[in-house]
């Protein structure tokens, strides 16, 4: 990766209000990641959403929670550090077009019907953190910095 790759990936001209969508983003897509990885706040962990997946037809089942959850609380993590957050929200951002396609779509919008409503919040909130970058208040903005 040249020098020139890491600090686009790293730079960003917006302020602190990515991190008014960082936080909050960072804490629910880590704890929907931990319910699919680790089974915590009553999730299934590994074993039960891959039988979940497998049984709405997502292939291999167990490799798909994986991905899914893999995805959601390590991207999650990143999101709440500041640390790559562009390329976390493009992988944040591809998970919630793969729920909302595979899950939620056919039964509407809202989610008292499980809907795609929060799923296109996410969305929302992954591609402005993939155009604005972390923000001032971040790792990458730091590393970003330093790289200069």
């Amino acid at each position: 990766m040249t020098n020139a790759m890491i600090q686009k990936t790293l730079s960003t001209s917006a302020g602190f209000a990515p991190l008014a969508l960082r936080v909050p983003a960072g804490i629910i897509f880590m704890a929907h990641g931990a319910q699919k990885l680790f089974g915590w706040f009553d999730g299934y962990g590994l074993e039960g959403t891959g039988q979940w997946m497998a049984s709405i037809g997502l292939e291999p089942g167990w490799l798909m929670a994986l991905g899914a959850g893999s995805a959601e609380f390590f991207g999650g993590l990143a999101l709440l550090l500041g640390l790559l957050v562009r390329p976390a929200a493009a992988v944040l951002a591809l998970t919630m077009l793969v729920a909302i396609f595979a899950v939620h779509i056919g039964n509407g919008l809202f989610m008292s019907n499980n809907g795609y409503e929060f799923g296109l919040a996410l969305l929302a909130v992954s591609v402005s953190l993939l155009l604005s970058g972390a923000g001032r208040l971040s790792v990458d903005r730091t590393l970003d910095k330093l790289a200069v």
